[in-house]
């Protein structure tokens, strides 16, 4: 590969992975840009902008001669967690923000993305930016997945239940009877291995002893979650954490998210609006505590993260991220690196739990079977479902 054709291939990639946020916002209105109905949703436009700061600030500001910034206040609007980078608007404010505009917001990530595409053809993209470049890459996409689960969840919780498209497929997994798969116990290796791009929280491969255990062949389906909720399931503590039952009483919960009782039928908000429950798709937006209940009342549990690993590539994963009974702590040898960027991952490895594989939301080309995701458990507006262990 000659020089010239590896910077069109990072400039097509940047370009590609830049063009696929706007096409996720296009069906959008421009009031739902701007909708922020809790603290963990963030309003579209903020995503949009946010993701062209990261470029901005880690790759154009201090290597790129002469860049001069779109505008001095966006860092204080569009810094989500960064500490090292100075103080930001705090989270919970962003759907206050009714400036910048969602037109300002549009022409900063044009000007942003003409003068990252001078850069990457220019002599200052040198090979030691290259893991940045693609760390910011990879940033964006999650942020694609982010904007998928926000969009949502904005027009879920619209009293209309507006369709965000009428034209959205969704992926139908196998609803065949369950089988559970056997794995002997010994000593297996996880994390990742190879070439390509990971997160730090990746790195470490070790070994790990594993005892006996049993899998599921696929996700649990929305018939068998009915089935749970029929059994009073979410009214008997002794299947729930003793955090998870109070979450129940708090909350008064009763399903998962999106599922409305009407007119004496189970109905689910979807892309394509409000559709009856279709018995035979994998549950979706659950929380740790409500899969973790589950999985107690089937008497069975929730794989820990290196069961799953290690049983990946014996099963379809993908459509629904899959909890797993690992709390997210740092691998052998985990290291931070230095400045901003070292805030990446590290500093949220408490109080949260491990999930695997991907969702429907996923971008394409960014899963893998190593790939840790983690929230905390009460959360449940992610494409989030359960795949039995025992």
């Amino acid at each position: 590969m000659t020089p010239d054709t590896a910077t069109q291939d990072i400039v097509k990639k940047y370009t590609d992975i830049r063009r696929h946020s706007e096409e996720i916002c296009a069906p959008l209105e421009i009031e739902d840009y701007v909708v922020q109905p809790i603290v963990d949703v963030s309003p579209p436009k903020w995503h949009l902008g946010h993701t062209t700061w990261f470029f901005e600030t880690f790759i154009l500001l201090p290597n790129f001669p002469g860049y001069q910034v779109f505008d001095p206040q966006y860092n204080f609007v569009f810094n989500s967690y960064y500490e090292t980078i100075g103080a930001r608007v705090i989270r919970t404010d962003r759907g206050n923000l009714s400036r910048p505009s969602v037109s300002d917001i549009y022409q900063y990530r044009k000007y942003v993305d003409e003068q990252m595409k001078a850069f990457l053809q220019s002599e200052w993209m040198t090979q030691s930016i290259e893991p940045l470049l693609e760390l910011g890459l990879n940033h964006e996409q999650q942020h694609q997945e982010l904007l998928m689960t926000d969009i949502k969840y904005i027009l879920g919780h619209n009293p209309l239940f507006p369709a965000y498209t009428k034209d959205k497929k969704t992926i139908k997994p196998d609803a065949e009877d369950l089988q559970m798969l056997r794995f002997s116990e010994g000593v297996y290796e996880v994390g990742f291995k190879g070439e390509g791009f990971c997160f730090d929280n990746e790195l470490g491969r070790h070994k790990v002893y594993l005892t006996d255990f049993e899998i599921a062949d696929r996700l649990v389906t929305n018939r068998e979650y009915l089935e749970f909720m029929e059994d009073n399931g979410y009214g008997n503590f002794k299947y729930w954490h003793a955090d998870g039952w109070d979450w129940v009483k708090q909350n008064q919960a009763k399903s998962p998210l999106y599922w409305h009782f009407i007119d004496g039928k189970w109905m689910n908000y979807t892309w394509n609006g409000l559709e009856e429950i279709k018995p035979d798709d994998a549950v979706c937006h659950i929380n740790f505590y409500e899969a973790s209940a589950f999985a107690s009342w089937k008497g069975m549990r929730l794989p820990t993260e290196e069961e799953w690993e290690v049983a990946s590539s014996h099963f379809d994963w993908g459509i629904r991220w899959e909890w797993t009974n690992s709390a997210y702590l740092p691998y052998p040898h985990f290291k931070k690196e230095a400045g901003a960027v070292g805030e990446y991952n590290g500093k949220f490895m408490i109080n949260q739990m491990v999930l695997r594989g991907a969702s429907e939301a996923t971008p394409p080309g960014h899963s893998r079977n190593t790939y840790r995701n983690f929230f905390q458990a009460y959360l449940k507006w992610q494409f989030t479902g359960i795949r039995l262990a025992q």
